[in-house]
């Protein structure tokens, strides 16, 4: 195709061309679901309803195989088997429509194209199909102003970010006790997918006053990625978190555990034009179905199976989660055996020799049935009556970004008291173990723990760690960061410095950030 575009559209653009682009856009292309397609079809005009009432291939039936329609007449080919390539060929039309994805392509070209006025139609019947649907838009493409485009023809030179760029890291000024908040902040703008969303502006402020969250999340992504070597003040991160947390008010240390969940939690609040509608366009009010930034990185769904110990019925319940608080040896509540038979075994390249305690041993003793005794009856449905009863929890669905907090800290009437316990945990983490689908596999008898190098679905990176040192009374958070593949620094406020993935293993560990291998496309 020629540098100016592709000169056989303009063949296609005569008549109604416009409106007939439209039909096949509105019927055929940007129709979310198969009972919204099939409305929008029967709703069509002319030939079209007539004549393509399922979008199928009207040579070999299949409705796969990429599917185009062409763009002069009513005919659904198999682009993977080449029949809209015949279509094309004998009757010398040489454009169609991608069904799947809306682009053009051109036979003649062989390749897709770009037209201005097609994609134009384009992105204004999707975002109609979205309104339709009450989901609203899923993003905004950026159009530079006109200030924006002058501002990049008096400033041509572009920064190249290589393995050793250092652009990302910066300190952060301690503002008294804030050591808790520098290090849970070093965390978050170094979580992959929040800083693609924060440095692509897709914030969209509803509040009136200067007192977004998510606002000053977004200046502070600026500020780090700004390139300025300079420690960064975050005194209005500060005085927002007191706003909203109160709780977490004042100069006295705080909880980085605490701070990372009243964040998140004020985070989620301030983006709330960032909701999933239901059927009759009303917002959802369960938070699973919220599809905001946050939500949509850092939430998970915890499964709570209550098994009747009389007649073994099962009630289910699932839960959103941001972070799952993991109980250590050391503490009053009673651990089990470390490792199931003490032979050294390898799980989550984790071993056993030492006989230390793994983040692996952390997550069975979290998802092991317990009995919750006599003490602790519930009614079952099945028996009509209370009865003693087992609980287990299990991995129902895995968030983005997974979040352990090792509980370090133990308050109780008699007893306060910080849990210096080691925990190895790994680089690399296999959460499949830990999953409903395996418990369910397990009791069919299907399951086998072997290791799947093609299942990644499960698989996770470390990318943070932050770690408390000194007492309960008096203690200092610092993290450590992963900058690019292997690259870790530590961050002490406004200290950053290099660190070997051996500093890291070896630290104490307090939260431990995770982030999925593998990403499904939407």
């Amino acid at each position: 195709m020629s540098p100016t575009g592709c000169s056989h559209v303009n063949g296609y653009k005569v008549d109604n061309w416009k409106q007939n682009l439209r039909v096949i856009y509105q019927c055929f292309v940007w129709s979310g679901t198969a009972e919204t397609r099939r409305r929008k079809v029967l709703q069509g005009d002319g030939g079209w309803t007539e004549l393509a009432k399922s979008c199928i291939c009207h040579m070999c039936g299949a409705h796969l195989n990429r599917l185009h329609s062409c763009l002069y007449c009513v005919f659904f080919g198999c682009f993977t088997k080449k029949h809209i390539h015949e279509h094309a060929k004998n009757k010398r039309h040489n454009l169609a429509i991608d069904l799947l994805y809306g682009g053009i392509y051109c036979f003649v070209c062989q390749d897709y194209i770009y037209d201005k006025d097609m994609e134009q139609i384009a992105k204004e019947e999707q975002r109609k199909a979205w309104k339709l649907q009450g989901i609203g838009e899923k993003f905004t493409t950026w159009e530079p102003t006109k200030r924006e485009l002058e501002l990049l023809r008096h400033n041509p030179k572009r920064r190249k970010i290589t393995t050793n760029c250092t652009i990302g890291l910066r300190g952060l000024i301690n503002l008294g006790n804030t050591c808790f908040m520098n290090c849970i902040v070093q965390a978050l703008t170094h979580t992959p997918l929040l800083r693609d969303f924060f440095l692509s502006d897709r914030h969209k402020c509803d509040m009136q006053s200067n007192s977004c969250l998510v606002c000053e999340m977004s200046q502070l992504f600026q500020e780090f990625y700004s390139g300025h070597r300079s420690p960064h003040i975050p005194f209005r991160l500060l005085h927002l978190v007191w706003t909203h947390a109160r709780h977490l008010a004042g100069y006295e240390q705080q909880d980085a555990h605490e701070f990372l969940i009243a964040a998140l939690d004020v985070l989620h609040r301030h983006c709330k034009g960032d909701t999933i509608r239901d059927d009759n366009g009303k917002k959802a009010n369960n938070p699973n179905h919220c599809n905001c930034i946050i939500d949509q990185i850092f939430t998970g769904g915890l499964q709570s199976d209550v098994t009747c110990q009389v007649c073994h019925g099962v009630s289910t319940t699932i839960d959103p989660f941001w972070d799952i608080s993991l109980d250590l040896p050391g503490s009053s509540t009673p651990f089990w055996p470390l490792s199931p038979g003490g032979d050294g075994s390898m799980v989550n390249g984790e071993s056993h020799l030492s006989g230390s305690t793994t983040l692996t041993d952390c997550l069975r003793r979290f998802t092991r049935p317990e009995h919750l005794g006599s003490s602790a009856k519930i009614k079952c449905g099945g028996c009509h009556s209370y009865q003693e009863s087992t609980k287990q929890l299990t991995m129902k669905k895995l968030p983005i970004v997974a979040c352990f907090h090792l509980k370090r800290f133990e308050h109780s009437a008699k007893l306060r008291r910080k849990i210096t316990t080691y925990v190895s945990f790994p680089l690399e983490l296999d959460m499949t173990p830990f999953m409903a689908s395996s418990k369910e596999s397990r009791m069919n008898g299907q399951y086998q723990q072997t290791v799947d190098v093609l299942n990644n679905d499960n698989k996770y990176s470390l990318f943070a760690v932050v770690n408390h040192q000194g007492t309960l009374e008096s203690g200092h958070y610092t993290s450590f960061i992963r900058q690019h593949k292997d690259q870790w620094f530590k961050c002490d406020d406004a200290i950053i410095t290099k660190a070997s993935i051996k500093d890291v293993l070896d630290s104490e560990g307090y939260l431990l950030f995770y982030h999925k291998q593998f990403l499904e496309y939407e």
